[in-house]
């Protein structure tokens, strides 16, 4: 991943809902179109499925990963013999509030499959300018990360479709400092996002697609039916064929446009192969995108963040 492929693949898959039957299907698809779920991970292996927790809302909105998607991946892995866990660092609230709010918790829990924040930050250095950041213990001992974001549009990067999901691993509230250090040049922000992205090396990327949201992400949107899943190594490339399937020009994107001048990942369309199904005559020309607001977080904003985040936590055990 530290070059510019000649060819990177795209792996398209419809899947119109989130019948559980269907996006089994769909997911066991996708990796055997990307060479089969064995060419990622090996019996014995641990692995870390890193889905996009955000804020404790439910299957019913676009905010997470939706738990059907997560579920498919996390029994392909077991089949191979792989170890799975599923973890993040939510903005707001923790994973374990934000998996019950799905409704992942049961069906994980019946699995095996512990569902961990990822806490317990390891200072590492990233990027060339060896830039320190706190990354999760059990993110970086995991032998395998499969990153599954979801299909969003989001105020501050106008889109978010599969490297912003890895910043999910730098540890609670240092994602706010980076904000506040970063958030003053979106430029350099996608670069730390990048290098966070190209030192943790997920092995593969998988979009969940199927149900986008629209407007003003990356919590508040609303749902955008698109009925895909994106797959691929190569997640730039995966970004580009997001935003053909919703009429973006991916120049708008800050990532992709810091992807190029950092020469990571697929450059140009002409680099990607597409496979799977068929998207181009079903591309939506209607996807709604958010007023920009300022990516810089002021040490106000930071604390109101704490105190909000709180308040999310106390509302999520009584339930509401």
């Amino acid at each position: 991943m530290n070059g510019r492929p000649l060819t990177a693949r795209v792996a398209v898959v419809r899947c119109p809902d989130y019948d559980c039957g269907r996006v089994a299907a769909a997911v066991a698809r996708q990796f055997e179109l990307l060479g089969g779920i064995e060419q990622f991970v090996k019996g014995g292996q641990s692995v870390l499925i890193k889905p996009n927790f955000i804020a404790p809302r439910s299957h019913r909105h676009a905010t997470q990963t939706h738990p059907a998607v997560i579920i498919a991946i996390a029994r392909l892995i077991q089949q191979v013999g792989g170890r799975v866990c599923v973890g993040d660092s939510p903005a707001w609230s923790n994973a374990r509030t934000c998996g019950r709010a799905l409704r992942l918790d049961g069906p994980l829990r019946e699995m095996g499959v512990p569902l961990i924040q990822l806490d317990r930050p390891r200072v590492v250095r990233v990027g060339e300018r060896g830039t320190r950041v706190g990354i999760s213990a059990a993110a970086l001992d995991a032998d395998v990360v499969i990153n599954v974001p979801k299909f969003k549009a989001h105020q501050q990067m106008v889109a978010t479709f599969a490297v912003k999901n890895m910043f999910g691993v730098v540890s609670g509230k240092w994602k706010a400092v980076w904000h506040l250090r970063r958030g003053g040049d979106v430029g350099a922000f996608s670069r730390l996002l990048i290098d966070i992205y190209r030192y943790m090396a997920p092995a593969v990327t998988i979009i969940d697609g199927i149900v986008a949201m629209e407007g003003p992400g990356p919590i508040r949107g609303r749902n955008k039916p698109l009925g895909w899943l994106i797959g691929s190594v190569d997640p730039i490339a995966a970004e580009r064929v997001c935003c053909e399937m919703v009429s973006l020009d991916p120049n708008e994107v800050p990532i992709i446009r810091t992807a190029a001048d950092m020469g990571f990942g697929a450059a140009a369309p002409e680099a990607i192969e597409t496979i799977g199904d068929s998207y181009r005559d079903a591309i939506c020309t209607d996807f709604l995108w958010p007023r920009p607001i300022p990516l810089r977080f002021s040490p106000w904003h930071v604390c109101k963040s704490i105190a909000r985040q709180a308040v999310i936590l106390v509302q999520a055990r009584r339930g509401g």
